[in-house]
């Protein structure tokens, strides 16, 4: 590999300077370096991240290539400024065992475009009612460490109890999609005033609540860590930050969805604004905001849920659930976080980079922008305010809720290990 100089990138946010790259690691950081035959990038003004790390991904591979494949997800991945993404579980078939955890982990190493780490299920078939094969999972080449029920809430308080005692064996973590199924039969949407008007079946705050109380609660019970799941509601936060004072092992995150729309949007019945957990109100919006600010809630992660245009041109009542979202966060973060003055750019990468890979024990990702560190690293163009076009998207999906709005920010350039995949906003 060519030696690579970053000119003039404000690390972190901070004051200007010049970062060599070497082959796969970042060999000094100063100002005024030079070195013979390096390619150098001028980045004035631009802001220099450690890769992102997404811990809540679907690319859909096996089973589902209609909708992303590990190659095209990792695509967007890469164009979204993230060198590392956690893949889900709900595949066909369920990434249950270690076969198939292994077979995404491959594809992964294939695509080259980004780090994928998979997620194995908690339970077989993600039907709740079986331990799936947690330790062969985590002994697989694969070396799962998350696992998760995503898209289907682990309601059985006897299974969560065993896979939290289980995973504590390697420092596992259970990460939750905290959804009382009783309580959300027929939800089409948040439960609230606009649900009433609208007529369409509520999805209550509470549903996601109790889950989580239960959850922080038998974590604490057992001594393992849990992680909550794409957390939507102001009462959501309040039982994290309660569980947190307890010092409790508890971490929790937040989409970029959820920190900018609200379910007005759902007055539109564009099948577009229809996800899980659904949108909430501007009151939840803003809590959440908070509570990423202040650290109750450790991280964003993206719940990318690509679909087939299909699943989501029609009624609104027929509409899959989900929103694409790799190639977006970043922009939301600015727009909801940055340009609000709630977080600085060292704050965006602790959200987005060294919580994330921390709470996935994800190695060489999350890592100083230093000497001697890998060279995963994201360049940002903070300045950049572009209008959303899905059919530029690298992703094989389309369905964004931003199509049409202006959003600030652009990644000009990704590394992973030292190997440019993005350069100039476009995949190398």
């Amino acid at each position: 590999m060519s030696k690579i100089i970053v000119r003039g990138a404000r690390i972190l946010g901070g004051q200007p300077q010049d970062v060599l790259i070497d082959g796969e690691t970042v060999t000094e950081v100063g100002t005024g370096i030079d070195a013979a035959g390096a390619t150098v990038i001028e980045a004035g003004g631009q802001i220099l991240l450690p890769g992102l790390v997404d811990l809540h991904t679907h690319l859909r591979e096996p089973g589902r290539e209609d909708s992303e494949t590990v190659l095209t997800g990792t695509k967007a991945a890469a164009v979204g400024g993230f060198t590392a993404v956690h893949a889900m579980a709900n595949t066909f078939p369920v990434a249950d065992t270690a076969g198939v955890v292994e077979q995404v982990w491959r594809l992964g190493k294939e695509s080259g475009y980004c780090d994928v780490q998979p997620v194995g299920a908690v339970t077989v078939g993600l039907e709740g009612k079986q331990l799936a094969e947690l330790g062969a999972m985590h002994d697989s080449a694969a070396g799962v460490k998350v696992f998760s029920d995503d898209g289907k809430c682990v309601d059985d308080a006897v299974i969560m109890r065993r896979a939290l005692e289980y995973v504590k064996a390697f420092d596992g973590v259970v990460a939750q999609h905290a959804q009382e199924p009783r309580l959300t039969e027929g939800a089409q949407m948040n439960e609230g005033i606009v649900s009433a008007e609208l007529g369409l079946g509520g999805w209550p705050a509470v549903a996601e609540e109790s889950i989580i109380a239960r959850d922080v609660l038998l974590a604490a019970h057992v001594g393992s860590r849990v992680h909550i799941c794409h957390l939507s509601t102001a009462g959501s936060v309040e039982i994290v930050r309660w569980a947190k004072s307890k010092g409790w092992n508890v971490t929790a995150e937040v989409t970029p969805h959820h920190l900018l729309l609200t379910d007005e949007l759902v007055r539109s019945y564009n099948p577009v604004y229809k996800v899980n957990p659904p949108l909430r109100t501007e009151a939840d919006v803003m809590a959440l905001r908070e509570a990423l600010a202040d650290g109750t809630i450790d991280c964003v992660a993206t719940d990318h849920a690509p679909h087939p245009h299909e699943d989501k041109d029609c009624e609104w009542a027929a509409a899959a659930m989900g929103m694409v979202g790799l190639e977006t966060a970043l922009s939301v973060v600015q727009q909801t976080m940055v340009d609000t003055g709630l977080l600085d750019w060292a704050g965006v990468a602790d959200r987005m980079s060294f919580r994330p890979a921390a709470i996935g024990r994800l190695d060489g990702h999350g890592r100083p922008v230093s000497a001697g560190e890998p060279a995963n690293l994201t360049l940002v163009d903070p300045a950049y305010r572009g209008t959303v076009d899905p059919a530029g998207f690298a992703s094989r999906s389309r369905n964004t809720p931003y199509e049409g709005r202006e959003l600030p920010g652009r990644v000009t350039h990704t590394f992973l290990r030292g190997r440019a995949t993005v350069v100039d906003g476009k995949l190398a």
